[in-house]
């Protein structure tokens, strides 16, 4: 982040305080969460500049679900930068249903490296309950959500000029 303007470095800040809260404030849910949304719209926002995953940690501790977190939110903010130019709100809610669904499957290469494949499919296999509500809790937030967003934050960011267009 060097090089980065007071300004910008404040607002970041922000927004990784609100997604951390925001996961913090759903976690009594069963994988209904808003994060996969706001990593989708600030990647797209904001591009490269998505933090998140070390204030995760330092809440929850390090455990191997933190190294899965490292590539799991990489790999969902590389995709939405691969399609950042999309406008329609349903093809944004099924790409995020899509990675709700999968990830379970995502987190078990972990599982994978260190008990093989029979390990990784048990632990994808034990998820999938989590993985189906991961899923339509996160088309439905982003078919609600996702244009509001979208606006608040490109109107914030021109205003305090830190743009990424």
């Amino acid at each position: 982040m060097a090089g980065l303007k007071v300004k910008e470095t404040a607002l970041l800040a922000l927004l990784s305080a609100i997604l951390l809260i925001g996961q913090i404030a759903l976690g009594f849910l069963p994988n209904i969460e808003v994060v996969t949304l706001l990593i989708m719209v600030y990647s797209i926002v904001f591009r490269k500049k998505v933090v998140f995953v070390l204030a995760e940690g330092l809440v929850y501790g390090f455990g191997i679900w933190w190294f899965n977190y490292l590539y799991v939110w990489s790999i969902q903010a590389v995709i939405n930068l691969l399609f950042r130019k999309q406008k329609s709100v349903v093809f944004w809610s099924i790409l995020s249903g899509f990675y709700g669904i999968t990830f379970g499957a995502l987190c078990s290469l972990p599982y994978f490296a260190i008990g093989g494949p029979s390990a990784a499919f048990a632990y994808w296999v034990s998820g999938l309950a989590y993985d189906i509500p991961h899923c339509i809790g996160n088309v439905a937030l982003c078919l609600v959500l996702f244009r509001p967003l979208v606006y608040i934050l490109r109107k914030s960011c021109r205003e305090i000029n830190v743009c990424v267009e």
